[in-house]
């Protein structure tokens, strides 16, 4: 009889990667991200248990968008009052708030319950090239996604 192996999550060490956005694809990005935050990316991975790794994301503010998105993709938010809704395009956003951008479009990646939030606070992103994660040691990871470039 076949048994499925569960891998220990005490003995489980996750590792930390550094991922630069600068000229990235936002969407290309997101999903290599949530593959990691996820831990598909390992041996190990289960699907209801966290298996994944921490992911810091430095130069939010490079993300690209290809074609007219740029004007025309829309971010809602609501304050939970009556006509509290308030619409961003990305532009907007990305010169106000460029973290919240990569941080949505990773969180619509995750699973929707309470995996999916815990996963989600692995992430760390950061609009500019430094970050205060030094003494976790993380190590460079060079996604393979198509550069902003390459149309």
């Amino acid at each position: 009889m076949n048994k499925t192996i569960i891998p220990n999550i005490n003995n489980l060490e996750p590792k930390w990667y550094v991922v630069d956005a600068a000229d990235q694809r936002l969407g290309r990005l997101a999903s290599e991200i949530a593959q990691i935050l996820r831990g598909k990316n390992k041996p190990t991975y289960t699907p209801h248990l966290d298996t994944g790794d921490f992911v810091i994301v430095v130069n939010a503010e490079k993300v690209v968008v290809t074609g007219k998105k740029s004007s025309q993709k829309l971010y809602r938010r609501h304050s939970g009052r009556p006509g509290g809704m308030k619409v961003e395009n990305f532009e907007k956003l990305q010169a106000r708030i460029p973290e919240r951008i990569i941080e949505q479009a990773v969180k619509g990646m995750l699973p929707k319950n309470s995996l999916g939030r815990k996963l989600f606070t692995k992430m760390k992103v950061y609009p500019g090239a430094s970050h205060p994660h030094d003494a976790q040691q993380p190590e460079e990871l060079i996604l393979n996604t198509i550069p902003a470039g390459d149309n």
